[in-house]
């Protein structure tokens, strides 16, 4: 773990992969929750947090926090996301993971997702826990456009495109849902530590 100044009043934490990530950023709200840290922002990436807006002594004060690798759960709100499972790369990946497609939706509603963090686009987020067994390739030529609301995977990641765009994940589904609405008090359905589960539609 490395600790940087970002600017006047930011630290960057930089950790060894995204468990540690998970780690540190399920400890840092715990410990603004309870008072022991000051930060405006905790923004987790995916071998980073940022935090912003701390107060004087937080650098020092860091290394006495740190979690023990896997000790710290999150226990974040649970968002379920009805998903039709009709994506063109449905099948694709299904035989690359050696099973059927029924078979891989089920493996997909079955697997508790966290977000990780969120990037690319304003609502998407990263979802960690599928095994790394299950990690795809992103296409070798990315798509011109993905619709709003494609479920998608690519590497380690489960993802929800929130509006359409661009995109080379692998397309397994959809939804209807809204995951970006600016006119809601918290516009981001999905935040870093919400638990997410797929649900058949």
């Amino acid at each position: 773990m490395k600790i940087r100044r970002v600017g006047a009043a930011g630290l960057l934490i930089e950790c060894d992969d995204a468990d540690r990530v998970e780690d540190w950023r399920a400890e840092l709200w715990r410990r603004r929750e309870i008072g022991e840290l000051q930060a405006v922002e905790i923004v987790p990436g995916a071998r980073t947090i940022l935090l912003d807006g701390v107060a004087p002594g937080t650098e020092e004060q860091l290394p006495q926090w740190e979690p023990a690798p896997g000790e710290i759960q999150s226990e974040g709100p649970l968002v379920r996301i009805r998903t039709v499972f009709d994506g063109e790369d449905l099948e694709p990946v299904a035989e690359f993971w050696g099973v059927t497609t029924d078979e891989a939706i089920q493996r997909l509603v079955d697997t508790p997702l966290n977000v990780a963090f969120s990037g690319f686009a304003p609502g998407f987020a990263y979802l960690r826990g599928l095994p790394d067994a299950w990690a795809v390739p992103r296409l070798a030529v990315p798509r011109p456009r993905v619709p709003a609301g494609a479920v998608a995977l690519a590497g380690g990641y489960a993802g929800i495109y929130p509006t359409a765009s661009p995109g080379g994940w692998r397309l397994v589904g959809h939804t209807d849902q809204n995951l970006f609405d600016v006119r809601r008090e918290q516009p981001a359905l999905l935040t870093p530590g919400t638990r997410v589960r797929l649900v058949a539609a």
